[in-house]
């Protein structure tokens, strides 16, 4: 099998907004061990809102993804979005991911629907289901209610995030989470530009619909079946 990578394209939250989030979490699981409601908390370092999820990729592949990337988030210029509320996929009476909400989440619905336009036509698969910006804090092995555990703290704001990029990221799974690398920065331009001329990609051929990916690739990176629950890392 060639080389590859378990890639995804997101944006971080801002360092404010990160420690605010870290500091309602510190409550919650308190709150969790309380109830005796086992969650497995992201460390702050990896608070992110996920804009598309590509699953396994070849590493040769890399570059076409970046230079789709670039052409797909040309013209946009610094956007901003506020990190609030508290809820869970598929429902606080069954939870699977404890999340954080993002207001003013249409222009980022906007740009991950131009992302995700711009994977297929590389051969990546398209999710079918309504893009739901959010932060993930936590994951339950198991469904369960958590309703009690959130509720007193689910009207909060947490903070705004500013951003003129987007970063593909690797994701790795190890036993103690999920490890994020940054593997290249796509900075928004004002006009389509072409990767600089002594820049030279290593990339190749993608036909429509058969990107490269291992058989197994069926979670996206909030550890959701594809085809069920929100779109995300």
């Amino acid at each position: 099998m060639r080389p590859g990578k378990r890639l995804f394209v997101g944006a971080r939250v801002s360092v404010a907004t990160a420690n605010t989030l870290a500091g309602c979490a510190e409550t919650l699981a308190r709150r969790a061990r309380t109830a005796g409601v086992d969650l497995r908390w992201m460390a702050p370092a990896n608070y992110h809102v996920t804009l598309a999820f590509l699953g396994w990729t070849g590493v040769d592949a890399i570059g076409a993804v970046c230079d789709a990337l670039l052409a797909a988030t040309a013209g946009l210029e610094r956007i901003a979005f506020r990190t609030s509320r508290l809820g869970a996929f598929p429902s606080l009476d069954k939870a699977s991911v404890l999340w954080a909400g993002i207001e003013d989440g249409a222009t980022l619905g906007r740009i991950a629907q131009s992302v995700g336009e711009a994977m297929a036509a590389l051969g990546f698969s398209r999710d079918a289901r309504a893009y739901h910006p959010h932060v993930t804090l936590a994951r339950l092995r198991d469904p369960r209610a958590i309703r009690e555990v959130v509720l007193p703290m689910a009207e909060q704001m947490f903070g705004d995030t500013k951003i003129d990029a987007l970063t593909l990221f690797e994701s790795e799974t190890k036993s103690s989470g999920s490890v994020y690398r940054e593997v290249e920065k796509i900075t928004f331009r004002r006009a389509p530009n072409a990767p600089p001329k002594n820049e030279k990609r290593q990339t190749v051929a993608l036909e429509r619909g058969t990107a490269d990916r291992e058989p197994d690739e069926t979670q996206t990176d909030d550890g959701w079946p594809r085809g069920q629950g929100p779109m995300d890392s």
